[in-house]
């Protein structure tokens, strides 16, 4: 309404076309959220496990942790769906000079957000800049929603989200790894912290076939 009050006072007929142009896209954009949100409908909680290790693969997934109030997203590539202790997993690896590490480590919970066609440049940027500098989810217009059964909201613009609790976390040994690997991926260490989320919840859009990166 404020805005729509200083619209109507604006007496430059640029600066009233500006406003209105940007004004349609904020609402478009919000109803464009709300609809999303809308057709979010809980799935099995692997059902797309073999589309989300495919985008994973081709342009990574969006890893968020935190609370409604403060919580940073980044971009990964590595990752494994599966079952072990005979209940699903998500095992993520984040390094501890990540940002995310310590919302991590302080609410022991993440979500994992699988981008649709038409975000490659936002997953691009989100593993570009760090959240200690930057507002992600501000900057690219991201929407933090939240979880069902974690602290951690998932990502509204993304096609399929899940919802984990860390159960069990473990610091990746440099002696244990061949010379190869540390070379190619710990030139200077900073050694990933490996992070077994226990798949609570997954959801997805009802209409996410079809929309993913693959």
């Amino acid at each position: 309404m404020a805005d729509l009050c200083g619209l109507l006072q604006e007496k430059d007929p640029n600066k009233v076309r500006i406003a209105f142009i940007r004004t349609y896209a904020k609402s478009a954009s919000e109803l464009e959220r709300r609809k999303s949100d809308l057709t979010k409908v809980e799935v099995a909680q692997t059902a797309y496990a073999e589309e989300t290790m495919s985008v994973l693969r081709r342009c990574g997934c969006l890893l968020v942790s935190g609370d409604m109030s403060k919580a940073n997203v980044m971009t990964i590539g590595w990752g494994l769906i599966g079952q072990l202790w005979g209940r699903p997993f998500f095992l993520v690896a984040v390094r501890p000079s990540r940002y995310t590490f310590g919302f991590i480590e302080k609410t022991e919970d993440f979500t994992v957000n699988v981008p649709k066609k038409g975000m490659e440049e936002i997953v691009d940027y989100c593993g570009s800049v760090s959240g200690r500098n930057h507002n992600k989810f501000e900057e690219k217009g991201l929407t933090p929603k939240p979880g069902k059964k974690v602290k951690s909201p998932t990502i509204s613009e993304c096609g399929v989200h899940y919802e984990c609790k860390v159960s069990y976390k473990t610091k990746v040994i440099p002696s244990g790894l061949p010379q190869n690997i540390l070379r190619d991926n710990y030139p200077s260490g900073n050694y990933h912290t490996l992070y077994f989320g226990e798949i609570l919840y997954t959801s997805a859009d009802s209409d996410v076939e079809g929309s993913l990166p693959i």
